[in-house]
């Protein structure tokens, strides 16, 4: 009786098949994206530039020690409670604006703080320092960071609905989706230039 030889399978579809399925999870599956904080390098000042005298009530000084710990002016602060503080100091509006063209900006006449003379004296002065520690973890630093920016895009969506009566979010998107209206183009730089983002990294403490 003669003997039956198994029958070969053909390997080759199977190849096929794995090789779309390899595609397939490639594109399907999402990768981490490690998260950040979008800031523009200040530019080298030319050698015979001077920096201006800046008034200590004008600092806003935000530290974050290697116990992740938050200080704000050197009181202990819970984040949560960072973002009112931003606000307050940057809206305080408690004396007049800087020089602009040989000409002070004046008052603000659109802050709603308290005007207080121990703090800031106009959102275009008010600068807010943060600080760090080399051994503070990124995620408390970007939450940080986070805070303020919430800060000042309250207070630009504030204007802008009283000027404007849109939000300044909206109004920017406004203007990014038609570059060449000039009166969006002028609404979104009034509300940058009143509240301008100030914010300074200070060198890490070790």
């Amino acid at each position: 009786m003669a003997r039956r030889e198994n029958p070969e399978i053909n390997a080759g579809s199977m190849a096929d098949i794995a090789f779309l399925l390899l595609i397939f999870f490639l594109v399907t599956t999402t990768m981490n994206v490690d998260s950040g904080v979008s800031k523009k390098l200040a530019e080298k000042p030319p050698e015979d530039y001077v920096p201006p005298i800046i008034k200590e009530k004008n600092i806003f000084e935000v530290n974050i020690n290697r116990n992740n710990e938050l200080l704000v002016e050197g009181e202990r602060m819970e984040i949560e409670d960072l973002k009112e503080a931003a606000i307050a100091f940057i809206d305080n509006g408690g004396g007049i604006g800087k020089v602009e063209e040989g000409v002070a900006t004046g008052p603000c006449t659109y802050c709603k703080g308290e005007r207080s003379e121990s703090s800031s004296d106009h959102p275009n002065k008010a600068i807010i320092s943060v600080q760090s520690d080399r051994l503070t973890e990124y995620g408390m630093y970007l939450t940080v960071q986070d805070q303020l920016l919430r800060a000042y895009s309250e207070l630009r969506n504030r204007l802008s609905m009283e000027k404007y009566e849109i939000p300044f979010v909206e109004l920017e998107e406004a203007y990014k989706d038609d570059k060449d209206n000039e009166i969006l183009k002028q609404r979104v730089e009034r509300i940058k230039t009143s509240y301008p983002q100030i914010i300074s990294d200070a060198e890490p403490t070790n």
